[in-house]
């Protein structure tokens, strides 16, 4: 059996997440390296593994319920005309090695295998910097290339017929509390203003901690986000939307995502100050 490799990501010497590279998973659950626990300075937890209302979600990552067909999300398949079902179609996540590690980030190697080989090579780049005394940012950034002979398609539940369900790509489950939280962006407030559209930044507000996650590049900023508050906290940016996403041979999707981890309830002037500092380091 491999020894389980879980590096701790430390800023100012605190440390604020562990990244679990070979979780032992049911392969139903389409395991994966993830982020878990992630917290405030503080050390108020801001991610949840495994919760009962959504056993697949696991922590920060990256999840895609839809390669060509194989799901990298866990759980049941939307399938058209037919709704949720159970599929034996599941992938895996295979950490390969770090190209560098360090208390502040790793480069990582990743290849995304499902029944017949391997079907996308990724390299996943995290870095953790210090904002202020109670806020610090997460830069999280995903490579998939593929590395078949032939095109690969990357879709969702809403391309595959169920609305408001774009999901996949990074993905953020919160923590849950008896209090759903609150969601703003720069000029909307709620879920349902927020879910399924493009804004340079959504934040996402606990009892005691706010999150603030931001498309750090044009092409990643292109894609809607995918928000739960009510049902359960949980923030995505949307990779296949209303279209399916084509990957050619040999071709590369990049997207980079900056989330501020904060402690307190940040108001929406300082939740975008952050957001700047955060983007521009």
């Amino acid at each position: 059996m491999t020894t389980p490799d879980f590096p701790v990501l430390c800023v100012a010497g605190r440390p604020v997440g562990r990244y679990v590279t070979r979780p032992e998973l049911s392969a139903r659950l389409s395991p994966r390296p993830y982020l878990h626990p992630v917290t405030t300075l503080a050390g108020t937890a801001v991610t949840e593994l495994s919760p009962a209302d959504h056993i697949h979600h696991l922590g920060v990552g990256v999840a895609v319920p839809d390669v060509e067909g194989h799901n990298f999300w866990g759980g049941r398949t939307y399938v058209r005309d037919q709704g949720p079902t159970e599929l034996d179609n599941h992938g895996a996540q295979r950490h390969s090695s770090f190209q560098l590690r360090d208390p502040d980030g790793f480069v990582e190697e990743l290849r995304w295998v499902a029944t017949g080989g391997e079907l996308l090579r990724e390299r996943r780049t995290v870095a953790v910097t210090e904002l202020t005394g109670t806020a610090w940012a997460l830069d999280f950034t995903f490579s998939l290339t593929n590395v078949t002979q032939a095109a690969l398609s990357i879709g969702s539940p809403a391309t595959n017929g169920r609305p408001g369900a774009a999901y996949g790509g990074f993905f953020w489950r919160a923590r849950k509390e008896q209090e759903a939280p609150d969601v703003f962006t720069v000029d909307r407030e709620g879920e349902g203003a927020i879910h399924g559209t493009r804004a340079d930044w959504v934040a996402l507000t606990g009892r005691s901690w706010t999150l603030v996650f931001a498309g750090a590049t044009e092409r990643t900023r292109r894609d809607p986000w995918f928000v739960r508050a009510g049902e359960y906290p949980g923030v995505g940016s949307s990779l296949a939307s209303q279209e399916r996403l084509d990957v050619p041979p040999g071709e590369t999707v990049v997207r980079r995502i900056v989330t501020v981890v904060a402690d307190g309830r940040l108001p929406r002037l300082e939740a975008a100050a952050l957001v700047r500092k955060a983007v521009s380091q």
